[in-house]
């Protein structure tokens, strides 16, 4: 997502020693180089697919590359001027980025017969001749040469159903694509009597090579746009069994029991440090521990992202072992790390370990001892708060332990019936369910209006021993005006009855272009960023979010978003999207779903307003 205008975390990567004679400084020349082939192979990959591109589009290169993969010549390895070349180099040069040992494994496969064969070629006439096939040879060997250089930096693993998924989307995709492919090739073929078997062959050459490959079957010749829609459709049906051979696990290990237990025992002593801490026991989440135990990281897997949300959980001084291990974990699956809503000190203590840091917004704090109605500046809240009143509103304020199960199913039904879209949204900074009972210590707040009759209501997670944090907020969309806010004034000057001392309200995302754009003096690119958010507030509430915080005038505390490189922030963008529910990806329908078995150990919850 976008950040705060100028506000960055520089990365402290800890100052390393020099190496010493001997065998230190052998190990570290090697891991160099071992780094340097790694990067090689994937540059190579990435010079492929322009290549293969280029000689697409253009028909003298692509005659040229032909001219060089035919007869008496052979080309460097995955350069044979078609789309499937460009995207299988593609597809490889992005999972071998991401390090992973079967794409190390699918290269080698395919490049060291290839070199051996060259290699034999070259010791005999007519192809050591010629110059080019020294070149293609030689380039080849580079590549197979930095495959078994690099070999040790290959080692994230993929899920372990890849090969059958792989197996069924080839079988399934090759007969659609080759069928519509070959229908294709019947409607347009300009030559008469050919029979299905041509047919056939002249699609899968075509779905190879839209060069001279095809054209041996001299009963068909179709239009050149048939021949580049039959090599698109393979292509993409290659792309899809690729993706299907190399995916990231997708982390489906989510918080078991006892890590819940574990998370509750280190928030009991360690939660009053971050007040979003309380949502790490969302059971989406899957979590990390230090090796101590005093620190964990939890996290979730969305596509290939490993999205963390929040500060680490327990003792600071245990928080680098928790994230050394959530961070091999990343590395061991080929996740792209990211940590969402993270504050200043824990964003300090990322960087450290080799994440950069770009600032997201900022949530709205507010301390009970000086919060007051009174004053001009609190007019507005306070004419609001007394117009609710009036109305014959009240609100009651109540554990949710102290909630009689038949009152919370009213509730949660409420909750359910008043929520805007049939997705659950939030993540880094919602619960994801309502009245279960180890949430014992949230706070309810519940809204009626004259008639007794039920229009509004927040729930509150704890934050430590005397903090509140927002988790829920719903309300009926025909009540007054009004009503959100005159329900957080009555939590802000009654809490205290609770021993509550503060209170974490919304996230506020891009505070300070607001803020900072509408001063005298702001420059011209900060009002322009001003003006685009302010136009994207009609749809998203941006600005709108801004305003409601900013009337309790509350302390802004900065919250970052952590990423290891700056290329991965828009897959990391999307992963968030898809966390907090505004992107919804395609599932199947209910009854083709595993359904879990219920534990007969284990308490029946509450029902819950998550969806």
């Amino acid at each position: 997502m976008p950040a705060r205008q100028s506000s960055l975390i520089t990365p402290q990567v800890p100052a390393q020693h020099k190496p010493r004679p001997g065998i230190p400084f052998l190990r570290t020349g090697t891991d160099r180089l071992r780094k340097r082939a790694a990067t090689a192979t994937v540059w190579y990959l990435r010079l492929q697919v322009v290549l293969n591109i280029a000689a697409v589009v253009s028909l003298p290169f692509r005659e040229e590359v032909h001219e060089h993969n035919a007869g008496e010549f052979f080309t460097p390895y995955l350069a044979t001027a078609g789309l499937v070349s460009a995207a299988l180099a593609l597809f490889l040069a992005v999972v071998m980025r991401r390090r992973k040992r079967a794409a190390w494994v699918f290269n080698l496969l395919l490049a060291g017969p290839l070199f051996c064969l060259y290699a034999l070629a070259l010791t005999r006439d007519p192809y050591r001749e010629h110059v080019f096939n020294w070149l293609s040879a030689a380039l080849t060997g580079l590549f197979v040469a930095a495959l078994l250089v690099a070999r040790r930096e290959f080692d994230a693993i993929g899920d372990r159903s890849n090969p059958r998924l792989a197996l069924a989307v080839g079988t399934g995709g090759a007969l659609v694509s080759a069928t519509l492919g070959t229908l294709l090739v019947h409607a347009t073929n300009k030559l008469p009597g050919a029979g299905l078997k041509d047919e056939i062959a002249y699609t899968l050459l075509r779905g190879i090579s839209v060069g001279p490959l095809a054209d041996r079957i001299d009963a068909v010749h179709a239009p050149r746009w048939a021949d580049v829609v039959v090599n698109i459709s393979i292509a993409a049906t290659f792309l899809l069994v690729l993706y299907a051979c190399f995916r990231a696990p997708r982390g489906e290990c989510l918080l078991a029991e006892e890590d819940e237990h574990r998370l509750r025992a280190l928030l009991d002593k360690h939660g009053e440090r971050d007040s979003l801490g309380y949502f790490a026991l969302r059971r989406d989440k899957a979590v990390m521990f230090s090796p101590s135990g005093k620190a964990a990281v939890a996290y979730r897997v969305v596509g290939g992202v490993s999205l963390a949300s929040g500060d680490p959980i327990g003792d600071p001084e245990a928080w680098p072992g928790a994230i050394d291990a959530w961070l091999a974990e990343a590395r061991r699956h080929a996740w792209t790390p990211a940590v969402m809503g993270a504050s200043e000190e824990a964003g300090t203590i990322y960087a450290r370990h080799g994440l950069d840091a770009l600032e997201l917004g900022d949530e709205a704090l507010v301390d009970l001892a000086d919060f007051t109605l009174e004053g001009r500046a609190m007019r507005v809240v306070r004419q609001a708060h007394k117009r609710v009143g009036r109305a014959g509103y009240t609100v009651r304020i109540r554990r949710h332990e102290d909630i009689p199960d038949e009152e919370m199913a009213v509730l949660i039904d409420r909750a359910d019936h008043w929520r805007d879209g049939a997705t659950e949204r939030g993540f880094s900074m919602a619960l994801g369910r309502l009245g279960d009972p180890a949430d014992a210590r949230c706070v309810m707040l519940e809204c009626r209006d004259a008639d007794d009759v039920p229009r509004a209501l927040l729930s509150f997670v704890p934050w430590g021993e005397h903090g509140l944090s927002l988790d829920l907020m719903r309300r009926d969309r025909d009540c007054e005006n009004g009503l959100m806010e005159y329900m957080v004034v009555e939590l802000l000057v009654r809490a205290k009855g609770l021993d509550v001392r503060r209170v974490s309200l919304n996230f506020a995302m891009f505070r300070s272009v607001f803020e900072r754009g509408s001063r005298l003096g702001a420059g011209p690119v900060l009002r322009l960023w001003r003006s685009t958010l302010t136009f994207f507030s009609r749809w998203w509430q941006i600005e709108t979010l801004y305003r409601a915080n900013a009337k309790y005038r509350p302390v802004w505390e900065p919250r970052f978003l952590l990423f290891a490189k700056s290329s991965d922030i828009p897959r990391i963008g999307l992963a968030s999207a898809r966390a907090e529910g505004f992107l919804a990806p395609p599932t199947m329908p209910a009854f083709t779903r595993r359904r879990q078995p219920a534990d007969p150990e284990l308490p029946a919850p509450r029902p819950s307003a998550a969806g």
